[in-house]
């Protein structure tokens, strides 16, 4: 959190988030993404986010991406990418071969 904190107080463009819920409690967890939406709706700065709960991520996107062992295997709309998220994660199609 104090992370999160001291760079926001920078004012920057580009925002990289890593698991930002990683080791924290629900309800802070949802106090960060509440104020990431704000940031979202104020276009305030691009954020790229890498997150292990992808659906509260993807409610905050423009865009997304799916990765499986370091390779990008679809992107696009999130509402596009949850099908492909799903398949990934859980033994679908585009998970086959990555292995």
């Amino acid at each position: 959190m104090l992370a999160f904190a001291r760079a926001l107080t920078t004012q920057p463009e580009i925002l990289l988030i890593d698991e930002l819920s990683m080791g924290l409690a629900p309800l802070v967890v949802t106090e960060l993404y509440d104020i990431l939406r704000q940031l979202v709706d104020s276009a305030r700065l691009t954020i790229v986010l890498a997150e292990q709960f992808a659906h509260t991520a993807l409610g905050l996107a423009d865009r997304a991406a799916v990765m499986v062992n370091g390779r990008i295997v679809s992107d696009g709309l999130p509402a596009d990418i949850e099908h492909a998220m799903v398949d990934a994660y859980l033994g679908g199609d585009l998970a086959d071969g990555l292995e």
